[in-house]
């Protein structure tokens, strides 16, 4: 059985959302899935496939997830490795495909990865702190498209089928 670890960086839960719904998406596909904060996995003996989530504050990729690649890029290259980013607090990435930021690309090239996906964002109309509680007042809402993940989660094991990694 393929073994993916979706690793993730999240302030607010959404992208810790978001990610278990990948995970729960792959796992309908025949994978066997490890969700877990970026911070806390050490070592990534075992997984077949990784996926990196980030959720995305003012263009910048939460710091859990960039520090995850850089302290696992050795391990990542050997890796089939997609990245996502959570963020647009509206339906636009639903529709079209949204370019990771500059930081992003230059992680994705660090270790190669396959491919990335930008999905909606949530943000719960109680949030705290600046500016997610200015933002909260006209911005509230959760995008996470759950056809979106599905649509995403396919292509993935379609190239991991594609080179022998997933079974068949």
């Amino acid at each position: 059985m393929t073994r993916v670890l979706i690793a993730f960086g999240s302030k607010r839960g959404g992208t810790a959302g978001l990610s278990t719904m990948i995970g729960d998406a792959l796992a309908r596909s025949g994978c066997e899935v490890t969700v877990s904060p970026a911070d806390q996995i050490h070592d990534l003996a075992g997984f077949d496939a990784v996926v990196v989530a980030g959720a995305l504050y003012a263009n910048r990729w939460h710091r859990d997830a960039r520090r995850f690649v850089r302290r696992h890029d050795v391990e990542l290259r050997r890796l089939p490795v997609w990245m996502v980013s959570s963020g647009p607090l509206d339906d636009s990435a639903a529709h079209r495909d949204i370019e990771p930021t500059r930081q992003v690309q230059k992680l994705i090239a660090v270790v190669g990865a396959r491919g990335h996906e930008t999905f909606g964002g949530r943000l719960l109309p109680d949030a705290t702190g600046f500016p997610a509680s200015a933002m909260a007042k006209t911005k509230a809402g959760d995008w996470r498209d759950a056809a979106h993940v599905h649509r995403w989660a396919a292509t993935v094991v379609a190239q991991l089928s594609a080179a022998g990694t997933w079974p068949a």
